[in-house]
């Protein structure tokens, strides 16, 4: 018997997340206003997390198996490709969702003929205290996504709002129409270079000013410190997507900022690499001709290391700094 279509496929990345992966599945079943299914697809876990998703008795769950550790981007886009779904919304494995999250996002896209739709976020500690990840009043100003804004909140150490913690919900059509799916070249940054391809391709993104994401900080979550060869693979990744896509005059303009801050953000991170090798000729060499680099020395110390090591949490991968 064929099954009828789901509403939302909620697509989740899982490696070595036994620890998580019930209450990110608990949460996904739990919305509210919309058919669903959930798309576990388990990265070549060394853990019990294959074996914890088989465990929960729901006809709603469907598990895909990597033989191998292929990444979060090949794993999500194994979960997209089998997804049946209307919408494709995708799940961390240590986070969750508020009930009516999904339900009141696909309405809002559907109302405004959109492809795309994003969300406010809380932020919530190992302690159990919760924060807003944005104010709702900058968003309900920005009721519309556009790609030079998004640019333009993910330029390295800059940003204030960085719109790469979104979470976007996507409609499938429009992914397999356009041929978008996740980098998987990339542990970092594939997040951002989706949603950007999305929006340079032509989708339509809403904004909904309500929280319905929950991004849990969680022990060993912030597992690794912004190296060089992330910084040098993002702007490897930007040139590509300046290859593929045409943008206007604004979008370009955003791109030169961000690409200004990943430079100065790589010059940088070689005067921190050459200070701590005691290279000093290699670091003075290098704020010679990155001058524009120095300013980030400006930071105080314990800020400096909290942008550094709050850079990125697997599988998210954006440019990202801790609100």
């Amino acid at each position: 018997m064929i099954q009828p279509q789901p509403d939302v496929s909620i697509v989740i990345a899982a490696f070595n997340a036994a620890q998580t992966i019930d209450r990110a599945i608990s949460s996904a079943l739990a919305q509210q206003g919309v058919s669903l299914e959930v798309v576990v697809s388990d990265d070549c876990s060394t853990d019990a997390t294959l074996a914890a998703v088989r465990a929960i008795a729901d006809p709603r769950i469907r598990v895909v198996a990597l033989p191998e550790n292929r990444g979060p981007g090949a794993a999500r886009n194994a979960a997209i490709d089998a997804a049946r779904g209307c919408w494709i919304a995708v799940l961390d494995a240590d986070d969750t969702l508020l009930p009516e999250r999904l339900a009141r996002m696909i309405a809002k896209a559907e109302a405004a003929n959109a492809q795309i739709a994003v969300d406010n976020l809380t932020v919530v500690t190992v302690d159990g205290q919760t924060k807003a990840m944005f104010d709702a009043r900058h968003l309900a100003d920005n009721q519309e996504l556009t790609l030079p804004t998004f640019i333009q909140s993910n330029r390295l150490f800059h940003s204030q709002h960085n719109f790469g913690y979104m979470k976007p919900v996507f409609k499938r059509q429009f992914l397999s129409e356009r041929g978008l799916r996740f980098s998987e070249s990339l542990r970092i940054g594939e997040d951002y270079i989706l949603l950007a391809s999305a929006l340079a391709a032509g989708g339509r993104c809403v904004v909904d000013p309500s929280v319905g994401y929950c991004y849990h900080i969680t022990e060993g979550s912030i597992s690794r410190e912004l190296r060089l060869d992330h910084v040098e693979a993002m702007i490897a990744a930007d040139a590509d997507f300046l290859r593929r896509y045409r943008l206007d005059a604004p979008a370009l303009s955003a791109q030169s900022r961000r690409r200004r801050s990943l430079i100065h953000g790589h010059a940088f991170l070689t005067m921190i690499d050459c200070l701590k090798r005691r290279s000093y000729g290699q670091a003075l060499v290098t704020a010679l001709h990155n001058p524009a680099a120095l300013r980030h020395f400006r930071m105080p110390v314990a800020e400096r290391i909290r942008r550094l090591r709050n850079f990125s949490r697997q599988p998210n991968g954006s440019v990202m700094q801790q609100p």
